[in-house]
C-alpha cells in the first residue's frame, strides 16, 4: 500500500518541473524559490534573487539525519530498555542526577543524540569533545574550564564522542577530574568498554548498552521523516509501506543509514505534475545498490531459509548452507541469531562425533559480537562450513528427548537416599546418603551404586552412534556398562 505524506508543492513550480521531465532532487530549487517568493508578497519583504538563494544555505542544507535530530526524550526512537517510563537512564535525566557513564552501541543508535539531549535537559555546562580531534593539549584545556566551573559551583558535563580512540595516556588525564567531581564524564562507544577503556576509568563511569534499532523503530522513524516540516512534511510524498520496510531492513538497525537512504530515495523520485513526488522499487534499488531479497524475519520465509540452512549442514552440504548463510545475512538477519542456531546444531547433529564443533560455534558467536556485520560473515561461514564436514550424531538430541518425556510423566519420582545429600543431623538420621559409594575411591573409578529412581531402572537414554570421535565415546560406555552387570 502506497501512502502520500506531506503537503502540496506549488502547483505551477510543480508543473514546470514536471514538463521539464526532471525529478524533484533537479527542480527543488524552483519549487522552493515559488514558495519564497509567495511569502515574500504575503509578509511585504523585498528580496533579491541572491538573497532567497542565502537562505537555503543553513539547516535545510543539511543531511535528512543531521535536521531529523531529535530534540528531546519523547522524540527519541528506541532504547526503550533505558528511556522508557520509569526506567533508570531516564529517571536519572529527568532528575538532573546524571553521573559519569559510557554509552556502548553500534553506530546510528543515539549515542551522540542521548548525549545532547541531556546538554539541552541538564543544568550543567556541556562541552563536545571528539576523541578523532583531540589531543593531551585540548583534554587539559578542557580540565582547566571545568576546574574553573566546579569552583564557583556549577557543574561540567563533557561529552567524549568515540572515547575508544583515546589511549591509555589520554584517558588517563580525565581520570583524576572525574574523581574530585570536576567533571561528569559521558563516553560514546562503538566498541566493548572492557578491552577499549582504562579498568580505573571504567570502574568510575556506569555502561549503558545501547541496542541496533528494530526495524518496526527504523519504520516509525522514516515516517516520522515524511511527516515532519524539517524533514519532508512540506513536500508530497508518495511510497508505499513495504518500501519503507525495505529501508529499515536495510539500515540493519542504524537509524543515520535509514534516514540517509530514505533522503536519497526521495531526492530521486519521480515528480508529476500534481506536485506529488513518487519514490518508486526501481530508484530505491538504485539508492541501496543490491535487490530486495524475499526476507520477512518475522515470517514464513525468515523459517524457511534458517531450515534450509540447517539442514544443509545436517546433509554435510557446505556449498548448500553457505548459499543458505547468505541469503539470510545478505537480507538483514541479525548474525547473532545465526550464530546461535549453529550453536544449537553443533550440539543437535555433530555432538560428541566431534566436540570442537560446539567450540567453534561459540567462538563464530562470539566474533560476531565483537565485529558485527560485514566482517563477522566470514566467521560465521568457517563455523557452517566445519559443521557441514563434521561426523554428524543426534545421539545427545535423541538421549534428551527420550529423557524428558520420563521426566514430564514422572516428575514427583523422588530422588533415592543413596545420592541424596545430607547436610545436617536429622537428613542423615534419615539415611540420606546412605551407602553412597565415591567413585575415586575405587580402582576402576566406577561403582554398581543406583543413580536412578526405581521405576526407571535399567533405562537407557544415551546411545552413541559410531560416527567419529563418538566411536571412542561409544566404546568406552560399552565397557563401562559391561563392568556394571558383572559387580551388579
Amino acid at each position: 500500500m502506497s501512502t502520500v505524506f506531506g503537503k502540496n508543492f506549488k502547483a505551477p513550480a510543480a508543473a514546470l518541473a514536471w514538463e521539464k521531465g526532471g525529478n524533484y532532487n533537479q527542480w527543488k530549487w524552483l519549487i522552493k524559490s515559488e514558495s519564497l517568493a509567495e511569502t515574500k508578497e504575503k509578509g511585504d519583504v523585498r528580496l533579491s534573487g541572491m538573497e532567497q538563494l542565502t537562505l537555503f544555505g543553513g539547516e535545510e542544507n543539511q543531511p535528512l539525519a543531521a535536521r531529523l535530530r531529535p530534540r528531546t526524550l519523547e522524540e527519541f526512537v528506541g532504547q526503550t530498555h533505558l528511556l522508557g517510563k520509569g526506567k533508570v537512564l531516564r529517571r536519572l535525566i529527568e532528575s538532573d542526577q546524571i553521573s559519569s557513564m559510557i554509552f556502548w552501541g553500534p553506530p546510528g543508535v543515539g549515542k551522540t543524540t542521548l548525549a545532547r539531549i541531556i546538554a539541552n535537559q541538564t543544568k550543567a555546562a556541556f562541552i563536545d569533545f571528539s576523541a578523532v580531534t583531540s589531543g593531551i593539549k585540548e583534554i587539559r584545556a578542557v580540565m582547566e574550564q571545568a576546574e574553573a566551573n566546579r569552583r564557583y559551583g556549577e557543574k561540567t558535563i563533557v561529552f567524549v564522542d568515540e572515547i575508544h580512540r583515546f589511549n591509555k595516556a589520554q584517558q588517563d588525564a580525565f581520570l583524576p577530574f572525574v574523581e574530585k567531581g570536576s567533571i561528569i564524564l559521558i563516553g560514546a562507544t562503538t566498541e566493548n568498554p572492557s578491552f577499549e577503556i582504562n579498568s580505573a576509568l571504567l570502574s568510575r563511569c556506569r555502561v549503558f548498552v545501547l541496542q541496533a534499532l528494530k526495524t518496526e523503530e527504523l519504520t516509525e522513524l522514516l515516517h516520522r521523516a515524511l511527516k515532519d516540516r524539517r524533514g519532508f512534511g512540506s513536500q508530497l510524498v508518495e511510497i508505499s509501506d513495504d518500501l519503507l520496510e525495505m529501508i529499515a531492513v536495510f539500515a540493519n538497525g542504524d537509524a543515520r543509514t535509514a534516514l540517509s537512504t530514505l533522503e536519497m530515495a526521495v531526492l530521486n523520485g519521480d515528480l508529476n505534475r500534481d506536485g506529488v513526488l513518487t519514490v518508486r522499487r526501481e530508484t530505491l534499488e538504485q539508492c541501496i545498490s543490491k535487490k530486495s531479497l524475499l526476507y520477512d524475519k518475522k515470517g514464513e520465509e525468515h523459517y524457511n531459509l534458517i531450515s534450509a540452512l540447517h539442514k544443509s549442514m545436517r546433509n554435510s552440504d557446505p556449498d548448500a548452507a553457505v548459499y543458505w548463510l547468505a541469503r539470510m545475512l545478505e537480507a538483514g538477519e541479525d548474525p547473532l541469531y545465526v550464530a546461535r542456531r549453529v550453536i544449537r546444531f553443533a550440539s543437535e547433529d555433530v555432538g560428541l562425533a566431534d566436540p570442537q564443533a560446539l567450540q567453534t560455534a561459540v567462538a563464530a558467536y562470539q566474533a560476531c559480537h565483537f565485529l558485527g556485520m560485514p566482517e563477522c560473515t566470514v566467521h560465521l561461514t568457517q563455523a557452517v562450513v566445519y559443521m557441514s564436514l563434521a561426523p554428524k550424531s543426534n545421539s545427545l538430541y535423541v538421549a534428551y528427548e527420550e529423557a524428558k518425556k520420563d521426566a514430564v510423566r514422572q516428575l514427583a519420582e523422588p530422588v533415592p537416599l543413596v545420592i541424596r545429600n545430607a547436610p545436617t543431623k536429622l537428613m542423615k538420621e534419615l539415611e540420606y546418603g546412605k551407602g553412597y559409594q565415591y567413585a575415586h575411591d575405587t580402582e576402576e573409578k566406577l561403582t554398581n551404586m543406583q543413580c536412578l529412581p526405581d521405576s526407571l531402572l535399567g533405562r537407557e537414554y544415551y546411545r552413541p552412534a559410531g560416527e567419529g570421535k563418538e566411536k571412542e565415546w561409544k566404546e568406552r560406555l560399552e565397557q563401562i556398562r559391561e563392568w556394571k552387570k558383572r559387580h551388579g
